[in-house]
């Protein structure tokens, strides 16, 4: 495999906010590329909002600006989807991650102007839709939105449970049916014995082909220390029960995109470890050719001390697209060209 880099930062030092996280990225059929993210003073404060830059083909990033900023609030996650020409977003709000509304915009003109801000789910509290990975479209039009919640363990009220489902929408992401959760076998899991929370969260989704609109698979983040998977053969409306994989998981955000030609990326942490407190180094980006049964020819993206985390990837023909916090400061960004020896 050969694979030739570019590595750029999204927005210089010395702006407004004094931490960046949580960024998504966009590749647009005309080569645009758009990055959202959400900063502010620090993760959870009131002050944070979505941010966006904009790099059209062969030129440079657009200054950071506001997309987003609905005073006193809380803003994470933002989460960019292409359908078409057309770019839709999806945030959420919420001061705490328990209480997390989702909203959604769209732009029909490259990002450089949104519709008002919508509920994507009337009276949801937990947060519906995209928790923090784009959404895959199937064979037959229809959209997964790889989702999760975090609630409160009733077997344990200091503790929590996290817990992994998609969302479905037939009607080009207007309305969304919540999927069966994904089954897991809590009393194996021992990520509370180590921190306050046991499960799995936040959710990357691809399809077997693109011709397949039933064959569905996630991989996700846990408090366990590995990335887990699990299977859908009905379109995503069922999973099998989440089983651990032999790739390292620190509690910490991973994201993947099937190319192409068939091959999967994914970017993540080779690190394991059961809390938030786990190292965020290195950050790698390992392929698969057997739909994700096995791993390997990994490119390291970071390797310095520093955290290096929450990545997105997307791919538009043999090319990834790939951004993730660097270090709280900034917001890094690779293009990596992929030429398989296959």
């Amino acid at each position: 495999m050969k694979i030739d880099a570019d590595k750029q930062y999204v927005f210089r030092e010395g702006q407004s906010f004094q931490s960046s996280h949580g960024s998504t990225v966009a590749i647009l059929p005309s080569g645009l590329v758009i990055v959202a993210w959400f900063a502010g003073l620090h993760e959870k404060s009131s002050d944070t909002a979505i941010w966006m830059a904009i790099k059209e083909q062969g030129g440079s990033w657009s200054t950071p600006h506001k997309v987003a900023d609905e005073q006193g609030i809380a803003h994470w996650n933002p989460v960019l989807y292409t359908q078409g020409s057309s770019l839709v977003l999806f945030y959420k709000v919420g001061h705490e991650i328990t209480d997390w509304h989702t909203r959604c915009m769209r732009s029909e003109d490259g990002g450089q102007t949104w519709t008002a801000a919508r509920e994507l789910v009337s009276g949801d509290v937990g947060g519906r839709g995209p928790v923090r990975n784009h959404p895959v479209q199937l064979a037959d039009g229809t959209i997964l939105a790889p989702a999760s919640v975090e609630r409160v363990d009733p077997e344990n009220p200091d503790k929590q449970v996290w817990e992994a489902f998609v969302d479905i929408s037939t009607d080009e992401g207007r309305t969304w049916i919540k999927s069966a959760p994904v089954p897991m076998n809590l009393s194996v899991y021992v990520g509370a014995e180590h921190w306050f929370a046991k499960g799995l969260i936040q959710p990357a989704l691809w399809a077997s082909s693109d011709s397949d609109a039933e064959h569905v698979h996630m991989l996700l983040r846990s408090t366990e220390g590995w990335i887990y998977r699990s299977d859908s053969g009905d379109g995503g409306h069922t999973w099998c029960e989440a089983y651990p994989t032999e790739l390292p998981n620190n509690n910490s955000g991973i994201d993947v995109t099937r190319m192409e030609s068939g091959l999967l990326a994914l970017v993540y942490n080779p690190v394991s470890g059961y809390s938030t407190e786990s190292p965020r180094t290195p950050l790698v980006v390992a392929f698969s050719n057997d739909n994700g049964e096995t791993w390997g020819d990994e490119f390291v993206l970071e390797d310095e001390p520093g955290e290096y985390s929450y990545p997105a990837i997307v791919s538009q023909g043999q090319s990834l697209y790939i951004t993730y916090t660097w270090k709280r400061d900034r917001v890094a960004f690779w293009k990596l060209n992929v030429q398989s020896s296959e």
